[in-house]
């Protein structure tokens, strides 16, 4: 039986003046007041940290221990030993589910598999689907491109330039050479090319050299990582931003948002922590708790200036919340087995965008982090674990992700405590589409048996969209730069800005964005 995790543990680096203990004061005092620590949180305090303001970051949830656990999948996919953040309600049945978010300092991408992509050229502009038009960013790739830049240095980014055709131009190579694909992976690889496709290394935060290494994370999609190899927003974002001045305060979970009497400004954030209530002051405050949890937090902040929750006078709040269309996709070859340890080194955006024999854009494939058994028992629970183990060894494990497209509907309520999601998936043919033609690829590879699996509503880590950034106050809640319309020292910094979803994993351009806009954050404050 594993022993319960502890909540006390600090990273052995953390500076102890960095760790804030609110002891018995009831009030906080800061210059900028970041609420949440994953990417955006994190990546915001990292580029503040030299700014000369007082930065105080607020996480729910504690330091995640670095412990053997983090590495077993049936500690994590069958005990559950980290999932921490409750229930939320499906809208439509009123159904509660777990979401696939984490209350932990890092946030989700303690929990990631490291992919790290750059949104392409196309992502910033007014693309049409098949079911709909993905809409156009508030500024465009050339803007962000210099941070992606910083982003991919910060976080040890591996890839490699010239094999994927959707590649967006670039200031910088990759700062790190890309990782190798497996013997399995390339012969996969191989098949591909000579089917006329463009397989890319991907992009990819692993500081891995040795096969030792590859075993050492091989569960790290998915799994904590112990070893410090996977590079995530604590390790590599968090942790020196509290060397150099950053504070944190953990265990706190903000509850509400007070404003000034004219409610043109955030005065104050409440907090739980500790079994009461505290106050924390601030000239600036950063939203980033997630594209579902900040915009709770918002609508749980209505007052008399903003009675249908805070900066929410177009109506907007909470709405256009976008997940991606996820397939996960297994082939299986039954006379060959698959002993790859770090799999995820393989793309194919050869239907990402329009082009010949692709009318409307179909999305990504990129490969899972190797499954194991444990990782597909809750999928299948009637299975008998002897045969999920031969099927996970002879596997070639795939992630396909398609476009949600933006609608009014889809969006996050707040009943008291409960959160309600409101989710019916948009541009839905394409992603058929992308498995039929996955399929038949994987097929010509050599694997004759496909299993697919659709994500639901639970399977939400690319959650965006819920507090849309846009040039006209009626038509957005933020402005370029993720400030508020409405509430002039207000600033999102997750991906609740995103104007449409891409069809990529975010994280990169959660971080690059927060690099982005900090300088006028920093500015703002200073008056």
């Amino acid at each position: 039986m594993s022993h319960p995790v502890r909540l006390d543990y600090t990273p052995p680096e953390l500076r102890p003046d960095a760790l804030v203990s609110a002891g018995t004061v009831e009030e906080i005092s800061s210059d900028v007041l970041i609420i949440g620590s994953g990417m955006g949180g994190s990546s915001l305090a990292w580029a503040l940290k030299d700014s000369g303001l007082d930065v105080l970051v607020v996480e729910r949830g504690h330091f995640l221990p670095r412990e053997p656990e983090n590495s077993q999948p049936a500690e994590m996919y069958m005990k559950g030993r980290y999932k921490n953040a409750g229930y939320w309600y499906d809208g439509s049945t009123g159904k509660p589910f777990a979401p696939g978010v984490y209350y932990w300092v890092g946030g989700n991408t303690r929990f990631y598999g490291a992919m790290l992509p750059r949104f392409r050229r196309s992502d910033f502009t007014e693309v049409e689907h098949h079911e709909g038009v993905s809409r156009a960013w508030p500024f465009a790739y050339d803007d962000l491109e210099p941070f992606y830049t910083t982003m991919e240095q910060l976080l040890q980014v591996h890839g490699q330039t010239g094999e994927d055709p959707t590649e967006p131009p670039r200031s910088k190579p990759y700062p790190y050479p890309a990782l190798r694909h497996e013997p399995e992976i390339e012969r996969f690889s191989r098949s591909l090319r000579r089917q006329g496709l463009h397989p890319f290394h991907t992009p990819n935060a692993l500081n891995i050299s040795t096969q030792a290494d590859r075993a050492a994370v091989t569960s790290a999609d998915g799994c904590p990582d112990e070893t410090g190899m996977k590079s995530d927003a604590e390790n590599r974002l968090l942790l020196p931003a509290l060397r150099d001045g950053v504070k944190i305060l953990t265990g706190a979970e903000i509850t509400r948002l007070i404003t000034s009497p004219d409610g043109r400004k955030v005065v104050a954030a409440e907090a739980r922590h500790a079994g009461r209530i505290i106050r924390i002051n601030a000239k600036t405050f950063a939203l980033a708790g997630g594209a579902v949890n900040s915009a709770a937090l918002l609508l749980r902040s209505a007052d008399d200036a903003h009675p249908q929750g805070l900066a929410n006078s177009s109506g907007l709040l909470g709405r256009n919340y976008m997940v991606h269309n996820s397939t996960f996709f297994v082939g299986v070859n039954p006379l060959r087995t698959n002993p790859t340890q770090w799999q995820k080194t393989l793309g194919l955006n050869d239907f990402y965008e329009a082009g010949p024999g692709t009318r409307f854009p179909l999305g990504n494939l990129q490969m899972l982090g190797k499954l194991r058994a444990p990782m597909l028992k809750p999928a299948r629970p009637w299975a008998p674990t002897w045969a999920l183990k031969l099927m996970a060894a002879r596997s070639l494990d795939i992630y396909l992700t398609t476009e949600d497209l933006p609608s009014r509907d889809n969006r996050v309520r707040v009943d008291g405590e409960r959160i309600l999601i409101d989710w019916t998936p948009t541009n839905v043919a394409p992603h058929h589409e992308l498995v039929r033609r996955v399929t038949r690829a994987v097929r010509k590879a050599g694997y004759p048996l496909i299993f697919t699996q659709r994500m639901g509503i639970e399977t939400n880590s690319h959650m965006c969209g819920t507090a849309v950034a846009g040039h006209d106050p009626a038509e957005s809640v933020l402005d370029p730069l993720c400030r508020s319309h409405d509430v002039e020292n207000l600033w999102v910094t997750d991906s609740s800005f995103f104007p449409s979803s891409a069809a990529l994993n975010p994280a990169l351009t959660v971080g690059a964005n927060a690099l982005r806009i900090a300088p006028s954050l920093a500015r703002a404050t200073k008056g």
